[in-house]
């Protein structure tokens, strides 16, 4: 118990303990009533021989003799069917064959006594036999059956019965035998019991002592855990193989969830950073200084209601923008988001803009990362439809897929060809272009990035484009009612990841 073992070790050892003295107890009874068995049947089966003869034996040999004595009809027909001798010849197999299996020697003697008796008894038959035909000889021949067959059947009888009456009385010793031999088996098995009872309380409780306080210590240490106290390690014995690998995975696994959760704060605060330059992109000096122009210009002409509504869809675009430092609003107001940016815009390029937005009403109230659409609208318009000459179109669309909202932003704008798309989809995904001067490629590796930080990197945008055709831009997110993990998770210094 003080050196290094398994807790399965250890168990087979207390099964041992206890399996193998009982499994000795149990032996030792199943061989004492073995035993104590067979010595009963071996007595009981000797009896069961002999007393058959005990009575009828003497009456057959008698009678039959008396046949032949008297020289009856029947005489010559016993003689000749040996009948007398056959009578002997049986009794004399089954005392033979009770001799060879007797163990004491008063019961051979007994043995040896029956079977000389019955000898001796052939022989005056055999005598008798012989004289039967012979005239004259009748009174001697009864003489002879009185004297010689009817004393030797009598006493052969005699001493059978003293063979039984002595087999009985093994019986009443055998009976005191077994319950001596009782008396001592019971003695021994309470004492093995008893003993391998102590020993398996002792042991059992060694083991329950040492698995429950490496339990009671992980259990401490996992709650502190889930209070998010991630720098606690459980501390168990080397002793206690499965316990100490318990507490090895469970320390490693704190270490990772602590690591992972440093990574996502680290990750929240680069979404921070990131959000923030979004928020300043969209806050362009020049959008706002050009849509102010455009409002004095259009006070200037007198046109009071395309002035407040400009100013409308200005105030309704900023609101949007920051929504009260909300990470997440609904698809309506996404929707709201864009018409606002360009219905500000269309003021500005009403030559060249048109535009349409057909978003169904059953997806309004699902949520949706902020700034997820406006962005690639922008590029649409400035990269797309600014640079071909005439008039262009900017198609906003949205559809429920397979668990996912899917936002399709079109434009029959200028495009791209083959190495300019694919610098584009590089800049988008790998961020070659947030530190260059290709504002394209900023917006769409930000929404890229915050939407696979956000929902992972099985959703995201995917381009299509062709040259003087126009660009296509895909944006998949799940649909889900509630925000994802990371927006709601607590960082271990008490801040909101949205902080």
């Amino acid at each position: 118990m003080h050196g290094k073992s398994s807790l399965n070790k250890r168990i087979k050892i207390l099964l041992a303990v206890c399996f193998i003295p009982l499994s000795l107890v149990t032996g030792y009874l199943l061989f004492t009533v073995h035993r104590l068995s067979q010595r009963y049947d071996t007595v009981v089966d000797n009896i069961t021989q002999a007393n058959p003869y005990s009575t009828s034996f003497k009456e057959e040999v008698d009678y039959v003799m008396y046949v032949v004595a008297a020289n009856s009809e029947r005489a010559a027909e016993l003689v000749d069917t040996q009948l007398p001798h056959r009578l002997i010849t049986q009794a004399r197999e089954v005392f033979g064959d009770l001799l060879g299996s007797a163990g004491e020697d008063d019961a051979k003697n007994r043995l040896e006594r029956i079977l000389t008796s019955l000898n001796t008894l052939e022989g005056r038959v055999e005598e008798i036999e012989r004289d039967a035909n012979v005239s004259g000889m009748y009174d001697t021949n009864m003489e002879r059956l009185d004297l010689n067959i009817r004393i030797l059947t009598e006493l052969i009888q005699e001493q059978i019965q003293e063979y039984i009456y002595y087999e009985a009385g093994n019986l009443a010793v055998l009976r005191e035998g077994i319950r001596a031999d009782v008396a001592n088996t019971l003695r021994v098995s309470i004492v093995i019991c008893a003993a391998t009872i102590l020993v398996a309380l002792f042991w059992s409780r060694r083991i329950a002592s040492r698995l429950t306080s490496g339990i009671q210590q992980l259990r401490t240490v996992t709650r502190r855990a889930g209070q998010g106290d991630f720098a606690v390690r459980a501390r168990l014995s080397d002793n206690d193989e499965e316990l100490a690998e318990l507490g090895d995975g469970f320390n490693q696994m704190v270490e990772h969830i602590g690591n992972l959760v440093e990574d996502i704060r680290v990750e929240q605060l680069n979404l921070r950073a990131m959000e923030q330059k979004l928020l300043q992109a969209q806050i362009n000096p020049h959008f706002l200084y050009n849509t102010l122009d455009t409002i004095v210009w259009l006070a200037e002409a007198g046109q009071t209601e395309q002035v407040v509504m400009m100013v409308t869809a200005l105030s309704d675009f900023f609101r949007t923008t920051l929504s009260k430092g909300r990470d997440y609003i609904t698809v309506e107001e996404e929707e709201s988001h864009i018409r606002s940016y360009l219905k500000i815009q269309q003021f500005r390029y009403q030559d060249i803009l048109e535009y349409d937005i057909d978003i169904p009403r059953e997806m309004y109230p699902w949520p949706i990362l902020k700034l997820t659409l406006q962005p690639l609208v922008e590029n649409a318009l400035y990269h797309g439809i600014k640079n071909k000459r005439g008039k262009g179109r900017i198609r906003v669309s949205g559809r429920l897929e397979q668990g996912k909202l899917v936002f399709l932003v079109e434009d029959n704008g200028l495009g791209m060809s083959a190495e300019r798309l694919e610098q584009v989809r590089r800049a988008m995904d790998e961020g070659e272009g947030e530190h260059s001067d290709d504002p394209s490629g900023f917006g769409l590796f930000n929404v890229q990035q915050r939407i696979r930080l956000n929902y992972g990197a099985e959703y995201g945008i995917r381009i299509r484009s062709t040259y003087m055709e126009g660009t296509e831009v895909r944006v998949e997110i799940p649909a889900q009612k509630n925000e994802p993990f990371s927006k709601k998770y607590q960082l271990s210094d008490g801040a909101s990841a949205q902080n």
